[in-house]
């Protein structure tokens, strides 16, 4: 099919008749921002932006958080040669000056302005190889909030330069552009002070409206988050529970959610506790805006005496005093809130802790693990009230978004940096330029740079430091060793805006990595390997507080031949699966996973550094999940049950089912506390309920087992019963088989059969089912019983968390991964299949089912009889080969051609390359149906005949697994 014949098929799709199959590069598609689906206008207009051979944008509005969204593909085509033009506009003065100032900086790229009349045209359009366009026309400008988060509607077509509507276009922004004008320095200039003096009015006027009469009294209510932890908080204390812990990101508003508790919980003398006086007097305006300006409270502080009022704030240097401490009676406090708590093992921290005995202690800290050692957990009764992540964070907007840039860092006399580079190189004259030279080229929100830069050691930090004074740069490094009134005055030198005495720049090795407050910071640097997701995410944090004209936090890390690269993604995206396969999808798709405004970019050798250290990583080690382990208990102070390792977002449990076929066996193995035993047919039912059923990717198991446990006889009824009651589901014939097969050990085949050969729950009662003997046997012992039941709990929550959105009539989720055997047990054949015995794909008569299984990428090493080179042509086109030794007229064939009139479903299973050996698992894309004629060939290298099958998926592959699989 010639492409003008695609491109009409394609018009036909989008405004005749969806059922067209058309390649999706021709399809009209509506464009939005859902980072759960992937999906972002960013995420299209970097497609586009890659792969043309030049654009135009025609914008309203240009900012400078829209330029550092897109500047790594920008840098690219100004690499490539790819000339672009742009027009923006400067209605009602809202492009920025230093945007305009950025984009000039490009020589491929035409920039133009329109200075007269209300402008307000988005449009983006992007010419290709095939001299065919593309072209979004919509609602988003070049912003970061248009491209990434906003409500967003636009619509994405194709067309040839002939076609009227181009035409149109092309025609309009050749006026346009004619019309505009060019964009000089000198221009800038001009307009940079027309610029900031309506930025200015605006900010008078918004700074009047705060103060105004408009204001509404007690406007300010507790958000989602909030709500959620004053709910958590409250029912500690309603189980008589004295003390909490909250854990939160600094920026997550946990004053204001303080405020709301203490208002809850009206005491009559309350203490608040932070480590600085502004901290103090802030934190007090805080709780006046929320509890009213009538609250009776005052400082304690250096400065200020106020100990009479009801609701004191004070520093920890001045309450710790024993002039002050012992000037109130251990009851004296009702509540006492301790900011910053993770420095409770500090002398005058304890000393405070001992001494008072509040009817409450509320403890807040964005980091609670230390690397020193003492246990915060401890200190509250292991009592965690919640637990904001930065996930959540940046999805509920608590925080400032941030543009990460992973870059590659320098080699140095021909070795490139990694954890053993010798210090000389690492602040050798190249280096410097280079971290000078991207620091300005990525720059930073507002009006100048105050930026951390994070070293890998001391000695280097202090050096840096020198070199970047030599040119000019206001920097200092900071170390352990320096006095916190030396910390102190740097941080406050960095938060000024006064040009003259300001710093530009903190260097640093570790000391802000806990919980420190500069609001301000606009640019983090890190020099330094990444050896903990936990650290990275706290040196991220620094910088992503919200502050007075703060759009955006720009991250620059410079990633050398580290070990531990694997870790970045895993801290970037929140990942705690440890498979290598979701890894890699989530460092391939970059900005269109992460919530909110935020981006991550990659320069393409950087990415090959992360996908080689995913590839040499060993996620299956007993060593990783131990330490994963044994910090969740350490938080916990107890053993954690399963829903805790989801609850506090450590490791996925799975991977201990994995590794060591239950949690018991795993506890059994390596918990000193951990005193339970079983028989040996009892820890073989366990572990074949947690490796086959846990997951939660079919209900049918766990609702049965539940059903076997309540009823004990007629189990069948029974369950017909509750699965139509709780979910709707009617069972058929070969469901019920499937069940009764996986329940008896008749589903496995081979030497599987052996392995679970105790696992017989049920046994024929009559025209039904009772419970076994030796299930009923096992059950007898309390402490079975409890942790079969815990794991069927686990297993029905997660199918509730990841697979309740079954495609059509069938048990599968689209986008969801499953093993070969997991696709015969939920494709409900009487009995499984050994991996070799499938192949590509096999057909089940009694349940008419014909899976398809596609390794997309093929080793080098396979055999050249089964090296088939399977292609998407489009997300909603394949081409696949049949089997060796196939011709047209192969029943297999037939079997596929005559499928949709037969009945009988070609389900669609894919991965990207088989050489995960701890991941085999393939996406679920949906179903599909052969079109076309079979075509028969010869394979490559063989003189084996095969048939080329084109199939048409029912549903196209979603855009950020489909660019994962064809990468």
């Amino acid at each position: 099919m010639n492409e003008m014949q695609q491109l009409i098929d394609g018009l036909h799709n989008g405004f005749v008749d969806e059922s067209t199959k058309t390649m999706d590069k021709f399809t009209p598609r509506l464009i939005v921002n859902d980072y759960k689906q992937g999906v972002k206008v960013l995420s299209t207009i970097e497609s586009e932006l890659s792969e043309c051979t030049e654009f135009y944008f025609s914008v309203a509005f240009i900012t400078n958080s829209g330029v550092q969204s897109i500047i790594n593909l920008l840098d690219l085509l100004e690499k490539r040669g790819i000339k672009g033009k742009i027009i923006t506009s400067q209605y009602q003065n809202f492009t920025q000056p230093v945007a305009l100032r950025r984009l000039l900086k490009y020589k491929n790229i035409e920039l133009r302005i329109v200075t007269e009349g209300n402008f307000h045209a988005k449009g983006y359009i992007f010419r290709k190889k095939d001299n065919t366009y593309s072209f979004l026309i919509g609602s988003s400008n070049l912003t970061q909030n248009a491209l990434s988060e906003n409500k967003e509607w636009n619509v994405k077509l194709s067309s040839y330069p002939d076609g009227s509507i181009m035409k149109s276009v092309l025609l309009e922004f050749k006026n346009t552009f004619e019309q505009a004008v060019v964009v000089t320095e000198t221009w800038i200039k001009q307009y940079e002070r027309e610029y900031f003096y309506y930025s200015k009015i605006r900010e008078d006027v918004n700074q009047r409206v705060k103060a105004g009469s408009i204001v509404r009294v007690n406007q300010i209510i507790p958000n989602k988050m909030q709500v959620e932890a004053l709910a958590q908080i409250e029912k500690l204390r309603q189980a008589g529970k004295n003390k909490a812990l909250l854990i939160s990101a600094t920026g997550t508003g946990k004053t204001y959610l303080s405020a709301f508790d203490v208002k809850a919980f009206t005491p009559k003398k309350f203490l608040f506790v932070v480590h600085r006086e502004n901290i103090a007097k802030a934190a007090m305006r805080s709780f006046e805006n929320v509890l009213g300006y009538n609250l009776d409270a005052g400082l304690l502080t250096g400065n200020s005496k106020d100990i009479e009022c009801d609701y004191l704030f004070a520093t920890i240097q001045t309450i710790s005093k024993d002039q002050f401490l012992y000037n109130f009676q251990p009851g004296h406090f009702d509540y006492i809130l301790i900011d910053e708590v993770h420095k409770a093992g500090a002398a005058t921290y304890r000393k405070v802790i001992d001494y008072y005995r509040p009817k409450f202690l509320l403890g807040m800290t964005a980091t609670p693990e230390r690397s020193d050692d003492f246990d915060i957990f401890k200190t509250f009764d292991y009592n965690i009230a919640y637990e904001i992540r930065l996930e959540k964070a940046l999805e509920e907007k608590m925080l400032a978004p941030f543009h990460y840039f992973g870059i590659q860092d320098l080699t140095v006399d021909g070795e490139i940096v990694s954890d053993v580079t010798d210090f000389n190189k690492l602040v050798c004259k190249d280096r410097v330029d280079k971290i000078v030279k991207t620091a300005e080229h990525y720059g930073h929100d507002g009006d100048r740079v105050k930026g951390l830069i994070f070293c890998s050691r001391k000695e280097e930090a202090k050096q840096l430091s020198n070199e970047l004074n030599r040119r000019n740069y206001r920097t200092v490094a900071l170390c352990g060793e320096d006095k916190e009134e030396i910390r102190e005055a740097a941080i406050e030198r960095l938060e000024s805006d006064n040009a003259v005495g300001g710093l530009d720049y903190i260097l640093t090795v570790d000391i802000f990595n806990e919980g420190i407050d500069i609001p301000s910071v606009n640019q983090i640097i890190m020099l330094r390997p990444t050896q903990s997701a936990i650290i990275f995410v706290q040196q991220l944090g620094r910088g992503l507080r919200k502050a007075e004209g703060k759009e955006f936090l720009t991250v620059i890390d410079f990633i050398g031949n580290y070990n531990n690269n694997y870790l970045v993604p895993i801290a970037l995206y929140g990942d705690r699966t440890y498979n290598k396969d979701n890894i890699r999808k989530l460092l391939n798709n970059g900005s269109s996973m992460i919530p909110g405004c935020s981006t991550v970019n990659f320069d393409e050798i950087t990415k090959k550094r992360i996908y080689a250290s995913i590839d040499s990583a060993n996620f299956n080690s007993i060593r990783l999940i131990k330490e994963c382990y044994y910090n969740l208990k350490n938080k916990l102070g107890r053993i954690p049950s399963l829903t805790d390792f989801d609850e506090y977002g450590t490791l996925d449990v799975l991977r201990i089912f994995d590794k060591t076929g239950s949690y018991h066996n795993f506890l059994r193995r390596y918990e000193k506390d951990y005193c339970i035993s079983l028989e040996a047919n009892e820890e073989q039912v366990i572990e074949f309920v947690s490796k086959k059923f846990a997951s939660g990717k079919r209900v049918h198991e766990l609702e049965l087992l539940k059903t076997i446990i309540d009823e004990n006889e007629k189990i069948i009824a029974a369950f017909q019963s509750r699965m139509l009651e709780a979910h709707g589901i009617k069972l058929n014939e070969n469901v019920i088989t499937n069940l009764v097969n996986l329940m008896t050990n008749q589903f496995p085949t081979g030497s599987s059969k052996n392995t679970y050969s105790k696992c017989v729950f049920i046994e024929e009662d009559g025209d039904d089912y009772r419970i076994s003997k030796s299930f009923m046997k096992a059950l007898q012992k309390e402490v079975f019983s409890a942790m079969m039941l815990e794991i069927i709990d686990f297993g029905l929550y997660r199918n509730k968390l990841e697979y309740s959105n079954r495609y059509q009539n069938t048990s599968f989720c689209l986008y969801k991964k499953y093993t070969y055997e997991d696709v015969c047990r939920l494709l409900n054949w009487e009995k499984g299949e050994v991996a070799q015995n499938i192949g590509g794909y096999k057909f089940d008569e009694k349940t008419k089912t014909f899976p398809v299984f596609i390794n997309y990428h093929k080793d080098e090493n396979i055999s050249a009889s089964i090296a088939y080179e399977d292609e998407f042509i489009s997300p909603s086109k394949l081409l696949a080969y049949s089997k060796a030794n196939r011709k047209v007229s192969s029943r297999d064939i037939t079997t596929i051609y005559n499928a949709k009139q037969s009945g009988i479903t070609i389900e669609l299973f894919v991965r990207r390359n088989k050489d995960d050996a701890i991941s085999k698992e393939f996406y679920y894309l949906g179903r599909m149906n052969a079109i076309g004629e079979p075509e028969e060939m010869v394979m490559k290298k063989t003189d084996q005949p095969v048939v080329k099958i084109t199939y048409a998926l029912e549903t196209p592959v979603r855009e950020d697994i489909f660019n994962y699989i064809i990468m």
